[in-house]
């Protein structure tokens, strides 16, 4: 049997302390993407879909998956994600995209697709700087990496812009907004396994066909 072609969903979730309103829709909405990328897997299956997911904020990262195939997924819930502290989000971004790097050295069959979800600047890094992750999205974006960022509460296009982020989602922060961002969320990831097939560009234009 061919080997699949390896398909990486990195997702880095902000946790920090002004997401705790918003806890229980995010909650809901991410689990539901969680089964969208289960049923996309179905509906191409000649794609392989792994999921890396780390949330974060001033007490640290937490790797709640690191390249576990999408059928072993378990949901996120009030157990393991409390919103808490500030946002240090180039530490987080730095750390995860670093570590999927790292482990996917030698492959070169795979594409990855980077979704950052944060409700609020950057204000906390330590580790990393924003050029500093500017120029690994840069040199990522030429190997089949696609980055998206999703927000609310600040200025999402010129901290995407910084970051050489062209892929960019805003939403308010009530549960009617929220859900229909999750909902144009994935419709989207249907897009990019479409493309994926097809051979077509993924870096660019990834929120652009769900009207």
């Amino acid at each position: 049997m061919d080997r699949k072609h390896q398909v990486h969903n990195l997702i880095i979730l902000d946790e920090s302390g002004s997401m705790e309103s918003i806890k229980q829709t995010i909650i809901q909405g991410f689990n539901e993407v969680m089964q969208t990328i289960q049923g996309i897997e179905k509906q191409f299956p000649e794609q392989e879909h792994f999921i890396s997911l780390v949330s974060f904020n001033g007490l640290g990262h937490k790797l709640l998956h690191f390249i576990d195939p999408a059928t072993k997924l378990k949901q996120i819930d009030d157990t393991n994600y409390q919103p808490d502290a500030s946002t240090p989000l180039f530490d987080a971004m730095g750390f995860s995209i670093n570590k999927l790097k790292q482990s996917l050295q030698g492959q070169s069959d795979y594409n990855v697709l980077v979704t950052i979800l944060t409700d609020g600047e950057e204000n906390a890094s330590t580790e990393f700087s924003g050029n500093d992750i500017k120029k690994l999205v840069e040199e990522l974006k030429q190997n089949r990496w696609t980055f998206t960022y999703i927000g609310t509460d600040h200025d999402v296009e010129k901290i995407a812009i910084s970051l050489s982020i062209n892929n960019t989602l805003v939403f308010n922060k009530n549960e009617a907004d929220i859900k229909a961002m999750f909902a144009k969320e994935s419709r989207a990831r249907a897009n990019y396994s479409e493309k994926i097939r097809m051979d077509r560009e993924t870096s660019s234009n990834y929120f652009d066909d769900t009207e």
